[in-house]
């Protein structure tokens, strides 16, 4: 039986980096034409750019996570549509070389693909061409066994959504959810039920807010609301400012490790989801779980791509993650 089994997307990112990408901030002029945060990524139009960072890689919610559990030595499997194009098998066989069995196979059509520009100084403007969604036919319920689901359900249809979870817990399967913007933004009374079913939620503090309405400056609100949501452990994430996690009876508020120059934030998310779920099977320990999830994003963003950074088991008994700050509280 596998530890567990991701559900979500996987994509081939392809990394662009260059001096020639020219940030613009004109608020007044570009919001005029379509740039509504008045602000544009620019290069010359019709010349030959010089590119001098390129890097290809395997992103995507189920994959990323499936290799922060490969990495932290569980037995895991992964169920995510690819195309039967060499995008698609590049990334099977790269996820193979970590370990991890995917258990839907190839189907027609394209592979999810985003190309990455990179500019000086940190911003990026990402161009992505996503292939149509897991499908029923792609889902192998049969398979859906394993201690554990972690899922990102991105956009999966909510019908095809509720028979997974019906199956994960048909099979006894304990079940994590990071939810995806599609669910907070066009299925909310799903996400709620299968947050009410899940043994772990993790959120980021804007999600919070978007799902429940209730203003993003009010925390304590925000946190006492999504625990209200959610049968087991629920988790806010919060960026610098670290995250709070609670299994109904204490409130852990968790700080960050101190970061090198970070290069490429996208994929914290996933990494820290993830690594809190690794941290729960092997300890049953939401401190430990916390010091992991915050140990894998914090190495994630100082490397380019999203799983270049993920933490193997070995990697996180380095003296640099033995200690987070962090309190526990019996109530907000």
């Amino acid at each position: 039986m596998f530890d567990v089994i991701t559900i979500g997307t996987a994509t081939r990112d392809i990394f662009l980096g260059s001096p020639l990408f020219k940030v613009l901030n004109d608020p007044k002029h570009l919001a005029n034409i379509g740039f509504e945060t008045g602000e544009a990524q620019c290069f010359a139009l019709g010349s030959k750019v010089n590119v001098d960072t390129f890097v290809s890689a395997v992103g995507g919610d189920a994959a990323n996570a499936a290799v922060t559990f490969a990495r932290q030595g569980f037995k895991t499997a992964m169920v995510a549509r690819m195309g039967a194009d060499e995008l698609g098998h590049t990334i099977a066989r790269e996820l193979a070389d970590e370990k991890i069995v995917i258990l839907n196979p190839h189907h027609t059509g394209e592979t999810d693909y985003s190309t990455i520009l990179m500019a000086p100084g940190g911003e990026r403007t990402i161009l992505v061409h996503r292939g149509t969604p897991l499908s029923r036919k792609d889902v192998p319920f049969t398979k859906l066994k394993a201690k554990w689901a972690y899922i990102a359900p991105a956009n999966i249809q909510p019908a095809i959504m509720r028979d997974i979870i019906a199956a994960l817990i048909k099979n006894k399967v304990r079940i994590a959810i990071n939810p995806s913007r599609y669910y907070i933004e066009n299925a909310t009374k799903d996400l709620k039920m299968f947050m009410e079913k899940a043994d772990v939620v993790i959120m980021n503090r804007e999600e919070v807010a978007e799902l429940t309405g209730v203003p993003y400056g009010k925390e304590k609100q925000l946190f006492k609301k999504l625990m209200d949501t959610v049968r087991g452990v629920a988790i806010m994430t919060d960026g610098a400012h670290g995250a709070l996690a609670s299994d109904g009876k204490d409130v852990y508020r968790s700080g960050i490790f101190r970061q090198n120059e970070p290069v490429y934030r996208t994929g914290a998310g996933d990494a820290f989801g993830s690594g809190f779920v690794a941290g729960l099977i092997r300890s049953n320990d939401i401190g430990y779980a916390l010091r992991l999830a915050a140990a894998n994003s914090t190495s994630v963003i100082e490397h380019i791509g999203a799983q270049k950074g993920i933490l193997t088991k070995k990697h996180f008994e380095d003296k640099r993650w033995k200690f987070l700050n962090f309190d526990v509280e019996t109530s907000l």
